[in-house]
C-alpha cells in the first residue's frame, strides 16, 4: 500500500470509529511478531491496523465483521484476511483458512461511531431513520419487527433483561398502546411513543438504554459473546491473549464471569482434588479503563472497560 493510500485509509478509519483504548489492548495482546492474531470486531479497521504494525512478515491477523460497512476499510495487506461473518461462527471460518491455533483474539463489541451517525441504520436515538438496528443487513428481523409484534411481556422482559430499566413495565404498555394506534417504523416514533415514561432530565439515558435492548435482541448479542468466549477459549496457545472491551454492565458482567470461572453463569468447578479447574488467568484484577487524556478525545470512551486474560 503507498503511502498517500495508507493516508486516506487512516482518515477514513478515524471517520468511521476511533479506536477506543488503542495502546492498552496491544499491551493485552502481548504481541508474537510472527503469532497469529484475530480481530472478531474490525470495524473501521484501527486495532487491525496497529496489529499489523506490530507483525513481521510471517505474522497473521484475521478480521472479523458482519456489518457489509466495514468492508470499504479493508487492508491491502498479504498478512491480512477479513471474513465478513458474526464472530459466533469464528471457530469454523478459521478453519477453513486452515487455522486451528491463535496467540491473540482481541474483541471491541461497541457499536460504531459509523453505525451511529449513520442514520438510516437505526442505532441513533437523536436521528431519524428506520426502526433497524441490524448489526447484519442480511438477516430478517429489525427492531420494528420486534416492537410491532412482540407481546407485552416479552417487551417486559427484553426491557428488564437487557435494557436493565426500572420502569421496563411502563416502556411496554406504552409502546403496546401506541402501535395499537399507528405501527412504529421509525426511530422517532419510537421516541414519541415512549416519550412520557421518560424520567426528567435523564430521557437521553433512558432512551439509551431501550435502545440497548432492542439491539441485543435483534443481533442475539449476548449468545453470540458467549460462543465467542467459548471458541477464543479453545482455540488459543497456550499463554495466547484474550482481550475483550465492553460498554454495558451486561456484557461486561458475562466476560468478567467468564474469565473468573470459564462459564458465563460465573461458577469456578474443580478437580478431583479441589484445585479451580479454569481456562483463563485474568492479567488485570480490574477491568482497565480509557485514560483521561483519551476520554478528553472521544467521548464515545467513556463507558469502556477492557479485560484481559491468558490462557492457562
Amino acid at each position: 500500500m503507498n503511502q498517500q493510500t495508507e493516508k486516506s485509509s487512516s482518515q477514513h478509519t478515524a471517520a468511521y470509529h476511533l479506536p477506543v483504548m488503542l495502546e492498552e489492548c496491544m499491551e493485552g495482546l502481548n504481541i508474537r511478531p510472527d503469532g497469529v492474531y484475530v480481530d472478531v470486531t474490525f470495524g473501521g479497521g484501527g486495532h487491525s491496523r496497529e496489529i499489523l504494525s506490530h507483525l513481521n512478515v510471517d505474522g497473521r491477523l484475521y478480521a472479523f465483521d458482519q456489518d457489509a460497512d466495514a468492508a470499504a476499510n479493508a487492508i491491502d495487506d498479504p498478512r491480512f484476511r477479513l471474513i465478513r461473518e458474526n464472530f459466533k461462527y469464528m471457530k469454523n471460518f478459521l478453519r477453513l483458512e486452515g487455522v486451528r491455533k491463535v496467540d491473540g483474539v482481541l474483541a471491541d463489541l461497541g457499536v460504531s461511531s459509523h453505525q451511529f451517525d449513520a442514520a438510516e441504520r437505526g442505532f441513533s436515538t437523536r436521528m431519524d431513520g428506520p426502526l433497524d438496528l441490524r448489526m447484519d443487513r442480511r438477516q430478517e428481523n429489525t427492531a420494528a419487527d420486534i416492537v410491532n409484534n412482540a407481546t407485552e411481556e416479552e417487551l417486559l422482559r427484553l426491557m428488564t433483561l437487557y435494557g436493565e430499566l426500572p420502569n421496563a413495565r411502563s416502556v411496554a404498555r406504552a409502546i403496546v398502546t401506541s402501535r395499537n394506534k399507528e405501527s412504529i417504523n421509525t426511530t422517532m416514533q419510537l421516541r414519541h411513543a415512549v416519550e412520557h415514561t421518560l424520567p426528567r432530565n435523564y430521557e437521553n439515558k433512558y432512551l439509551a438504554m431501550i435502545f440497548q435492548a432492542l439491539r441485543i435482541e435483534v443481533n442475539g448479542e449476548l449468545e453470540a459473546l458467549k460462543m465467542m468466549l467459548e471458541q477464543a477459549t479453545e482455540m488459543l496457545v497456550s499463554g495466547g491473549r484474550l482481550c475483550v472491551m465492553s460498554y454495558h454492565s451486561l456484557e461486561d458482567r458475562l466476560v468478567k464471569n467468564y474469565i473468573k470461572s470459564g462459564n458465563i453463569e460465573g461458577i469456578i468447578e474443580k478437580d478431583f482434588f479441589g484445585n479451580p479447574n479454569v481456562p483463563l488467568r485474568a492479567v488485570a484484577r480490574k477491568a482497565i479503563r480509557p485514560s483521561e487524556a483519551e476520554l478528553n478525545n472521544n467521548n464515545r470512551s467513556r463507558s469502556a472497560k477492557l479485560r484481559v486474560a491468558e490462557k492457562i
